[in-house]
């Protein structure tokens, strides 16, 4: 029996080759591979959370000092009033998968700061709450940033209380005491009692779960019952909405690879110096969206586009997101001053 050419070798490999490629850029696209290949090698670990100093060494999160961690972080785009910026983080590699696949592709944390000053914060989605994408509000509503807030029942709708335009279109949820909301203009992000302490009507908002941080004091259930709500200690996609003392809004937020616990995600933004803070939606539903000067970066957790059947493979879009627009340019003309 002949043997196959060297040349019908070369190009049965050449293909082959070029299938796998198109096989995983594909699946980076819908399933975001590698972040998820990282995520579920350390899932599990009981190791410590680090962070890659400014000096290229590793230290345990728990460890490094507010001035360390604002020093580790990296500039990825910044423009007047918002700047994003990534912090280098790993689990201390414990065996050959979790050393391969940090090694490999690395993990990181994104932290984003505006200033509402600059812009408008509101909330976005489609009619009758179908469920959408960051990506898409960001489109259609000419955004500089959009982020999931609301929680989803199975149903898809939002799960607590919605205010757009100064109106209530959704209703609350019994006992969630988290929250984002917009008065006098001004977006703010922290416990319903933040929200019970500001005076005038919502013009913005959503209803969030759970709250961790007032008065830059991380609530107890934190540290001490992290399981009590919503799985604290479990290690997952998280994303965390804050607000420092001068108004301006901090984004702490799982990137490609990295997986948090509640106190690991509050532990940081408390050594940003946020004051008031609770999460918003996280795990398989995490997306969020930033305009940048090269064009829109998009992260999402899991498969946003195609409609599996298959519970492990199924679409995670959400019914609400937070919305995030340059305020307009004021004009001003002799004697008056009008925003356009």
């Amino acid at each position: 029996m002949a043997l196959p050419s060297f040349r019908l070798i070369k190009w049965f490999l050449m293909l082959a080759l070029i299938a796998g490629v198109g096989a995983y850029v594909a699946g980076e696209s819908v399933f975001n591979l590698s972040s998820n290949f990282v995520a579920v090698t350390v899932k599990d670990s009981k190791t410590p959370f680090e962070l890659r100093t400014k000096k290229g060494g590793w230290k345990k999160l728990p460890d490094a000092s507010a001035a360390e961690l604002q020093a580790a972080l990296v500039e990825r785009h910044k423009e007047d009033g918002l700047r994003w910026s990534s912090l280098a983080v790993r689990r201390q590699p414990d065996g050959f998968l979790q050393r391969f696949s940090q090694g490999l592709f690395g993990a990181e944390v994104n932290v984003i700061s505006i200033a509402p000053d600059k812009f408008d914060f509101q909330t976005t989605f489609l009619p009758k709450f179908a469920v959408t994408t960051a990506a898409e509000r960001m489109a259609a509503e000419e955004l500089w940033f959009a982020i999931t807030a609301n929680f989803r029942d199975p149903d898809g709708k939002p799960l607590g209380w919605v205010y757009h335009e100064g109106r209530e279109v959704h209703g609350p949820f019994p006992a969630w005491k988290g929250c984002f909301f917009v008065k006098g203009g001004k977006p703010f992000f922290g416990p319903k009692s933040l929200l019970d302490s500001v005076p005038g009507p919502i013009e913005e908002g959503t209803q969030g779960y759970p709250s961790v941080m007032k008065d830059h004091t991380v609530f107890p259930y934190v540290d001490l019952a992290p399981n009590k709500f919503f799985d604290g200690s479990k290690l997952t996609y998280r994303a965390l909405a804050g607000m420092k003392r001068d108004g301006t809004i901090v984004f702490v937020l799982s990137g490609d690879g990295s997986v948090m616990s509640v106190g690991e995600v509050t532990d940081i933004a408390r050594k940003l110096d946020v004051q008031h803070a609770t999460l918003l939606d996280g795990g398989r539903a995490l997306q969020y969206s930033i305009r940048t000067e090269s064009g829109a970066r998009h992260f999402h957790a899991f498969n946003t586009t195609l409609n599996f059947k298959h519970a492990w493979l199924e679409r995670q879009r959400s019914p609400v997101f937070i919305g995030v627009r340059r305020k307009a340019p004021r004009i001003v003309t002799p004697g008056r001053t009008e925003a356009r």
